[in-house]
């Protein structure tokens, strides 16, 4: 029986994992160094969908204190990918740990984050702490890195297209194009960009959200609901993308080519 690859790496997710990164990475306290290392490891504890960085406690220069409560903010696990999987996003607070370790409390002149960072009790990762992204400013190499850390088996994807796209809301039509950008993102349902000339009736939104690959997000809304977004300023790679709007399909009815497309099953539900 043929096997679905996409099911296939899901089973994964169940796992404490992690990937060796070979950058050099720096991360800041309110402008202060507070890490320097050339041995970061990607970790994904069991259920989360994005990883987190983890180095070596020789190479963090802030004091690592035992206990302290992290961020349990956001919501439980979330539908993601095929099959009905459910599973920790970046909504959901690094305080939620799903593998056995401590919890740490980083201090640096005067300034902590309670509960920042954790030390596993897997001794594949003995000598390594696990960061909270949001507790610091993080660079790698030379490039901030915005969002959170990047996934290297994560893929964005942005193709022209000569497809049919219509875009309403309650049997009112916000947007209609021949000229969309297909945008497929691993884990996450399509996406179809389309030209402001091809967007009518949103309002600007003072939403604003980080994406790793893409960069910050502005939001565009109806009747003070945002349904859709745009990049304004896109991460090197994913300039196609730049002021062209794109909506949330969980929450509007497309159709494509003439079908109607079915509402995916996502965390925007």
């Amino acid at each position: 029986m043929a096997l679905r690859m996409a099911e296939h790496v899901a089973t994964s997710f169940d796992a404490l994992r992690v990937e060796p990164t070979p950058v050099h990475l720096r991360a800041t306290l309110d402008g202060t160094p507070a890490l320097d290392t050339r041995e970061a490891l990607l970790v994904w504890e069991p259920g989360r969908v994005v990883p987190q960085y983890a180095v070596p406690v020789a190479d963090v220069r802030a004091e690592l204190v035992p206990g302290g409560d992290g961020d349990r903010h956001g919501p439980g696990a979330q539908p993601l990918g095929p099959g009905g999987r459910t599973v920790l996003t970046p909504d959901t607070g690094f305080g939620v740990h799903t593998t056995d370790g401590e919890p740490l409390t980083i201090r640096l002149d005067g300034r902590e984050r309670a509960g920042a960072a954790f030390r596993p009790a897997d001794p594949d990762l003995a000598g390594y702490v696990v960061v909270d992204f949001p507790a610091l400013e993080w660079t790698e190499e030379d490039a901030p890195v915005v969002g959170h850390p990047r996934d290297p088996f994560h893929r964005v994807d942005a193709r022209p297209s000569h497809r049919h796209v219509r875009i309403s809301l309650d049997g009112r039509t916000l947007a209609e194009s021949r000229r969309p950008l297909l945008v497929t993102e691993t884990w996450l349902p399509v996406r179809w960009y389309l030209p402001q000339d091809d967007v009518t009736g949103l309002t600007g939104s003072d939403t604003v959200t980080e994406c790793a690959y893409k960069g910050v997000a502005r939001y565009l809304a109806v009747g003070g609901r945002d349904v859709a977004w745009y990049y304004p300023d896109p991460l090197p790679g994913m300039e196609a993308l730049a002021g062209l709007v794109s909506f949330f399909t969980e929450h509007v009815d497309v159709t494509l080519d003439g079908v109607d497309v079915t509402r995916p099953i996502s965390p925007w539900t």
